[in-house]
């Protein structure tokens, strides 16, 4: 996310939270009152998110001060310090649950994607994301991919063709679809990788009999079926593993000799990593 879309994000989640006016410390904390707070982890993880916080403070109040004493990637235990801010107590606490939102949970993706990236660390296996990300916070998700150790997939519907099933049946076949594709490409003058969702054996065949394809997902086979076509296809394309991927099978499939592993529950399906923002 460039500076000046991370900063329009985050002026929208301060006046949604916001709205007019933090009533509750409006209320009871005095506007001349200074102090500071710590970040403090709660649980094991990889941390993420320690590039936004100091924006969020400075677009919430540009007279807070932090002092970041972690940086993103790093192994975190119970009790570590990620960082401090000092200055308007009433700022402070508008920006506190801002911060901790996008810190808790680009930390949970983080460190569920460092889980599979070290289960598959000794194949050529590449541990990737999908779209299924939360509206308007997907750049960031997808970072906290980056920052675990994962990469990503496409960001979008812009920056490469993937026609999935609904795609090719729309279309009446693959071989058709992919046609249409290739041309369109070429009428457009664009320059986009081509990938296509394979459900059987049948389909890996027909995708390599049309050709001109990039990649070939190989969408919720079997071990042994996904063995299987990595033999079919060879080097012809790239391949991917994708549908019903878990912590106890990637290795599985990993050791199918796939290229790519696409996991939407690294960024759908997370827990939150356990962190506060606390006086001292």
């Amino acid at each position: 996310m460039i500076d000046n879309e991370l900063n329009a994000f985050i002026l929208r989640a301060l006046e949604e939270d916001t709205g007019d006016g933090d009533h509750t410390s409006l209320a009871s904390i005095p506007a001349s009152a200074t102090g500071m707070a710590r970040l403090i982890i709660k649980e094991k993880g990889i941390i993420a998110g320690i590039r936004i916080a100091p924006v969020i403070f400075r677009l919430t109040d540009p007279s807070l001060s932090t002092d970041m004493l972690i940086e993103d990637g790093r192994h975190v235990s119970p009790g570590d310090i990620a960082f401090t801010v000092e200055g308007k107590v009433q700022s402070i606490l508008r920006a506190e649950r801002i911060v901790l939102n996008i810190m808790q949970r680009m930390s949970g993706i983080a460190t569920s994607t460092a889980q599979y990236v070290e289960k598959v660390k000794d194949t050529k296996a590449r541990i990737t994301d999908t779209r299924k990300t939360t509206p308007g916070m997907r750049a960031l998700e997808k970072e906290a991919v980056r920052i675990g150790g994962g990469i990503n997939h496409r960001m979008g519907l812009y920056d490469m063709i993937m026609l999935k099933d609904n795609h090719t049946d729309y279309a009446g076949s693959i071989s058709e679809a992919i046609a249409r594709t290739k041309e369109y490409l070429s009428k457009n003058r664009l320059n986009l990788k081509i990938e296509v969702e394979s459900r059987n054996l049948k389909e890996v065949n027909e995708i390599l009999d049309a050709g001109g394809v990039d990649r070939i997902m190989l969408d919720n086979f079997s071990v042994p079926m996904t063995a299987e076509a990595v033999k079919i296809i060879g080097d012809r394309c790239e391949t991917e593993s994708s549908g019903g991927i878990t912590l106890e099978n990637v290795r599985d499939y990993a050791l199918c000799g796939v290229d790519f592993i696409s996991i939407g529950a690294l960024t759908h399906h997370i827990k939150s990593l356990d962190m506060s923002l606390k006086a001292f």
